[in-house]
């Protein structure tokens, strides 16, 4: 107010702008603070996120919900493809940059294209480590929208309230076969993704 020489209501709103537009983050009760650049996921390619985090020069942790062996019924059938009661793995983990939570990845993966799915420890390496040494990429199938969260993933994100999510569903193929389906769930004022390409004449 003293440097501008604004009302405080003027100054108000322009730190309410700035929080709108990402620039700022502020805490109740401790103030208002720059925020950290939004990490940039491409889009286009697939990343070990662990990799990108560290890439970033911040600390990768996770935390590894489920991890279990189980029988497709007919939604997950559907999913990847498969007959019913086909063996699956579905894991739910928690990756976090530094102490937040930057993407929850919900994931489906047919069992007899990677076997020791269901004895990782996730926490040491990533799905996305494991399967491409296992069953190494083929086809890749992508889709993204902006969503309101459900209450486990508000939950789980750390979410603000009225925060909105990029969610990404990612269909992967091995060897003529689909091999996982995957939802990657990112908080919407944390995370944004980008892609850049050349075009040949």
């Amino acid at each position: 107010m003293q440097q501008f020489d604004v009302s405080r209501m003027t100054a108000n709103r322009a730190l309410r702008e700035l929080q709108a537009a990402g620039i700022l983050v502020r805490r109740a009760g401790s103030g208002s603070f720059i925020a950290e650049p939004k990490p940039i996921g491409q889009i286009i390619e697939i990343r070990n996120i662990a990799e990108e985090i560290r890439e970033r020069g911040h600390v990768y942790r996770a935390r590894v919900v489920q991890n279990d062996e189980i029988r497709a019924n007919a939604e997950m059938a559907a999913l990847l493809e498969v007959p019913v009661g086909t063996k699956l793995f579905h894991s739910i983990i928690v990756h976090h940059e530094a102490e937040f939570p930057i993407q929850l990845e919900e994931r489906f993966v047919l069992a007899s294209a990677a076997p020791d799915y269901g004895k990782m420890d996730f926490t040491q390496t990533t799905p996305n480590e494991y399967l491409t040494q296992t069953a190494p990429l083929e086809r890749v199938e992508h889709r993204v929208r902006a969503e309101m969260p459900d209450a486990r993933t508000h939950g789980m994100l750390g979410l603000s309230d009225a925060e909105p999510v990029l969610r990404m569903t990612r269909r992967t193929w091995s060897h003529s076969r689909l091999v996982s389906h995957a939802w990657l769930t990112h908080p919407g004022s944390r995370f944004e993704l980008s892609a850049a390409f050349s075009i040949d004449d």
